[in-house]
């Protein structure tokens, strides 16, 4: 019978376990694995104290610190010893899961922790001091160095995917399970601080210049694996580079050398050449794209879009682990204001991309901060009230006072900050249970795994000033951060796309003329000219599908975008009082303190957002609506013109084609209880308004704004609710801004089409030089291409004016069918007179035949369609003038009043077919026109020779209500000054401020004339008496010789 196997002892297995974990033994046993190490003196030392040779837990860390110390022949390099020991610990410990002996089970768990618990501290100290066991490995605190734990955590996080979904791992490593979670949980931070900075050292070099289609999810999901341990936060911000400091700091330079900067910069947007990023997102998804196919392309822009999106969220969770966290939060806040603020010029129209970060890096953080915002952004914006308006003033973390106010001067706002203001908001008032629950909600919305952070309740508001200066909450900080990266991000890229949009079309014609050229005249040089500009076309090219991929086509980018300033202008608004007009007489100072670009970012997302398919889908809109028309034509709340004009450019993109429309927005205009009652009254101001924007382009600046204002009002017309209106305000504003706009609406309706007739003049010439091909081809080169450069540019200013002077005459025309009162008052009458008559002479004078071109519907000349529309205003006035003065002031116009162009113009109407009920109309008025010439002329013959003191100054006709102006004390007609002051509110004589209450009634010389006239009647009536008198004498005389 076989001898049973002796039973071992717990010390026996304790051994042998022991051995396994470290590989050594302190007999010469001739072991045949080499990694074994026999600790010679080690054995020789315990034998000494009388113990015997086996490895214990007592003798566990004693036997490490000996096999790591020593040198021995082909043992692992440290690091490597280290991590395999825990990693056989780990399958020791399976093993021992086996165990029938509950006791001795427990007893071995025990010994194999300590084992891993010993293996993991000495990884940090080996790590933190690699010379401490001597040289059997790199050094891993050199800077270029890899740590060795980088590898294992790329296992831990799994290896990512690039943007063609290559696969990357980590080489082959496996961490063993439980290390990584025991050697960064179980230590102090003074321990680990060195090894994390190593290790974040070396994430940051791993994203380095990476693109959105490289390997960036792995470095990324390391860092946040790290940032799980409260230690590894920690660490992160107290790293030197977390914000780099130095004389030489700027946007650029955080960008690249802080450790968050490089994971901020990976994108698919284009930078400069020094800071390119690889793979080259042009190059891979879009190269020689217009030879591709659309679903090639389509496939380039999905892959980018979901490669940002993931990258969004990771990006989201770094920040959100860290905010989370109560040490580091102030810590991410400064960070971010430092970015912000060493960035400021990203603002400017010329970027410097050496001191600026790039886009890339801001649409990235701009889509992580709207992330942040989600819950204060829901549809009530409940928590809007969490936003104090003082963080403007007194905030030291943003730079916000610099930045140009929406009403108010920096000397204002200074004055205002610094006097004893009884109504400043202390941000003390702000809830700390508030700031729970946007925590809370922070929680739920985020999908980040990272469970081992504690929630950031009952943290108190963070103090950024000294002083006495107010707390804010965390929504009120996120909220002004959130909107300076947008302005200096999103919106730049804007503003970027436009440019390169109109570089790349002017690249194009530039192209299109050297193929021209080079068709005619050819040469090496122009094929050389031709191909660079080729290059540059299809790199521009590149660039714009760039943009389009990462940008305009993340439709909820745009939208997160439009939630964020959606919220901002329900904020803004309750500034002033809420949703409700009429707005306050005086401007609340936080309002007109405020930043102008927060209204205008709002304005061009929305214009940039209603070009783009689907972007507005399921967006409310009505919040934007009211605030628009509640500030459009309101300077004493927005002073910059140009800002209140870009309101009408939306309201232009949300214009239905026509009245009725089952248009998304078509509600906004014809259902919006605010639009009926104040979007045409608010439209007409701002028509008004806009002659005067103080910028030196100002005259031609308003004729681009005042056309969106009349294709406005040309639609509104077409809606009975809105037509209402305007007739209402043409009435009560009789004298106010109804006429004011009128006038300016004469005033470029008279230029436009003068100018535009002119260049038809001078294009004919140019056209006249070009058909004589012998004469022309005489001509050297550069007059040729400056004489045709010359003559394309009046091509364009031909077709814009005429478009512009198109919609005024239209609106001139179907206004006047139903308002007629303006047009015929005193101070307009001749005026409008005067107008039509020169538009008449225009068209069907002497002259009309040289306006003759061969394709006139190119630069929208309709001479036909505009006579018509000429002859409709005539007979509109003529029908609601009830005093028959429209007569009077057509025969008064000495400049082109001629009898002979009413029946000229009868004769063109017959032959292009107007109602002849409208030429008879027209006709009966000319008949009355030239009554009333023959009466003046009776008048005039009548008044003899007038004394200057009644004649007007301005016009030397006579005056019929003489007032005296205040400060020049000069007399001048009521109707002249009246029509002076409509387009200018100042003193003729000595450009003093006037207006129309201010003109003082001259009785005396009023009295004076009447007498006059009355005296030269009586005189003339006289006169014809004793004449007649004589006659009749005569021919009584006659008659009777006659009879006789």
């Amino acid at each position: 019978m076989a001898t049973p196997k002796p039973q071992r002892t717990p010390e026996q297995i304790e051994d042998i376990i022991l051995r396994k974990i470290f590989l050594v033994t302190l007999s010469d046993s001739m072991d045949t694995d080499s990694r074994i190490v026999y600790l010679e003196l080690t054995a020789a030392e315990i034998l000494s104290e009388g113990k015997d040779l086996k490895l214990s837990r007592d003798l566990m860390e004693r036997v490490l610190i000996d096999r790591l110390s020593g040198s021995f022949q082909s043992a692992e390099p440290t690091f490597q010893y280290l991590i395999n020991s825990y990693r056989r610990a780990y399958e020791e410990g399976k093993k021992i899961g086996n165990m029938k002996d509950k006791n001795l089970r427990f007893d071995m768990e025990s010994v194999v922790r300590q084992a891993k618990k010993l293996l993991v501290s000495y990884c940090r100290i080996h790590l933190a001091n690699p010379d401490c066991f001597g040289a059997n490995d790199a050094p891993v605190n050199n800077k270029l160095s890899v740590s060795p734990l980088l590898p294992f955590i790329f296992s831990e996080v799994g290896g990512g995917l690039d943007g063609f979904g290559t696969s990357s791992s980590s080489g082959g490593v496996q961490c063993p399970p439980g290390f990584l979670k025991e050697f960064f949980e179980e230590a102090d931070f003074d321990s680990l601080d060195p090894i994390l900075r190593g290790l974040y050292e070396n994430l940051r070099g791993s994203i380095l210049n990476i693109s959105a289609l490289g390997n960036f999810q792995q470095p990324l999901r390391s860092l946040l694996y790290l940032l799980s341990f409260p230690v590894g936060a920690r660490s992160l911000v107290n790293h030197p580079w977390w914000i780099p400091k130095g004389v030489y700091l700027n946007g650029r330079v955080i960008e690249m050398t802080s450790i968050l900067g490089p994971f901020f910069h990976v994108s698919a947007l284009p930078d400069h050449t020094i800071f390119k990023s690889l793979p080259d997102v042009g190059q891979q998804c879009f190269s020689e794209a217009s030879t591709r196919r659309p679903a090639d392309l389509l496939s380039s822009f999905t892959t980018i879009k979901t490669v940002m999106k993931n990258l969004y969220k990771d990006l989201g969770d770094v920040l959100l682990a860290l905010l989370k966290n109560t040490e580091t939060r102030e810590n991410v806040l400064e960070y971010l204001a430092e970015v912000i603020n060493k960035n400021s010029s990203r603002a400017h129209i010329q970027v410097e991309p050496l001191s600026c970060a790039s886009s890339g890096m801001f649409i990235n953080l701009g889509a992580v901060m709207l992330r942040l915002c989600d819950p204060f952004l829901d549809g009530s914006l409940t928590k809007r009230d969490k936003i104090d308006p003082k963080y403007v003033f007194y905030s030291n973390r943003l730079d916000l006072r610099s930045l140009t106010a929406l009403h108010a001067s920096s000397e204002e706002i200074s004055q205002w900050i610094n006097k004893d203001n009884p109504g400043s908001i202390d941000g003390s008032r702000q809830h700390i249970d508030g700031e729970n629950r946007f925590l809370q909600s922070q929680e739920a919305t985020s999908s980040s795994s990272i469970a081992s952070k504690p929630s950031l309740l009952n943290v108190n508001p963070t103090s950024t000033g000294g002083g006495g200066k107010s707390k804010y909450t965390f929504i009120c900080e996120c909220f002004f951060m959130t909107a300076r990266v947008l302005n200096l991000g999103l919106l730049k890229s804007f503003s970027d796309f436009k440019h390169l949009v109109q570089d790349i079309s002017r690249a194009e014609e530039a192209l299109a003329s050297l193929k021209t050229m080079q068709g005619q005249t050819p040469s090496s040089q122009l094929e050389l000219d031709i191909s660079r500009l080729e290059k540059e076309i299809e790199t521009y090219s590149q660039e714009k599908l760039c943009y389009e991929a990462q940008i305009l086509r993340d439709e909820d980018l745009i939208q997160h975008a439009l939630s964020f300033y959606r919220l901002m202008v329900v904020w803004l608004v309750g500034l002033v009082g809420g949703f409700k007009m009429p707005l306050p007489s005086t401007c609340p100072m936080e309002f007109a303190c405020m930043p102008e670009h927060f209204v205008e970012d709002a304005m061009e997302l929305l214009i940039f957002a209603s070009r783009i398919p689907k972007a507005l889908d399921g967006v409310v809109l009505d919040d934007f609506m009211n605030f628009i028309i509640m500030f459009m034509s309101s300077p004493n709340f927005i002073r910059n013109p140009y800002l209140r004009a870009k309101m009408v450019e939306v309201l232009k993109c949300w214009m239905p084609r026509r009245s009725g429309s089952s248009s998304a927005t078509a509600t906004l205009f014809e259902g919006h209880q605010m639009s009926l009652e104040y979007l045409v009254r608010n439209l007409l101001k701002l028509y008004v308004d806009i002659e005067f924007t103080g910028s030196h382009t100002q005259f031609y600046d308003k004729f681009n704004i005042r056309h969106n204002i009349a294709e406005l009002l040309e639609y509104l017309w077409q809606v009975p609710s809105h037509r209402n209106a305007w007739t209402q305000i043409a009435k009560e504003e009789e004298k106010g801004v109804y006429l004011n706009f009128l006038n300016f609406l004469i005033n470029d309706s008279i230029f436009l089409l003068d100018e535009s007739l002119n260049k038809i003049l001078e294009l004919k010439e140019i056209e006249a030089e070009m058909s004589n091909t012998a004469e022309w081809e005489r001509r050297p080169a550069q007059e040729q291409q400056e004489r045709t450069r010359l003559f394309h540019s009046q091509e364009n200013i031909i077709q814009i004016d005429m478009k512009l002077a198109n919609e005024d005459v239209s609106m001139l025309a179907f206004t006047s069918e139903q308002i007629v009162i303006p047009f015929l008052l005193p101070e307009m009458v001749e005026r409008v007179a005067s107008m039509l008559n020169y538009f008449l002479l225009q068209l069907v004078g002497p002259q009309r035949k040289s306006l003759t071109l061969k394709d006139p519907e190119k630069y929208e000349f309709r001479p036909k369609q505009l006579l018509k529309q000429i002859v409709r205003i005539y007979v509109h006035l003529a029908r609601g003038d009830k005093e028959n003065i429209f007569p009077v002031a057509i025969s008064s116009d000495g400049r082109s009043y001629n009898e002979q162009l009413f029946s000229a113009a009868a004769d063109v109407l017959r032959k292009i077919g107007e109602d002849m009920r409208v030429l008879q109309e027209f006709i009966e008025l000319g008949a009355k026109a030239k009554a009333a010439a023959s009466q003046a002329m009776d008048t005039e013959a009548t008044l003899g020779e007038i004394p200057d003191e009644f004649l007007d100054p301005i016009q030397y006709t006579l005056m019929k209500d003489p007032v005296i102006l205040p400060s020049s004390r000069i007399t001048v007609d009521r109707p002249v000054i009246q029509r002076h002051l409509l387009s200018d509110s100042t003193d003729p004589f000595n450009r003093s401020h006037l207006t129309a209450d201010m003109l003082i009634p001259d009785t005396e010389l009023k009295a004076r004339i009447e007498e006059f006239i009355m005296s030269q009647e009586l005189k003339r009536r006289g006169e014809g008496l004793n004449i007649q008198s004589i006659k009749d004498k005569i021919q009584t005389t006659n008659g009777e010789m006659l009879i006789d």
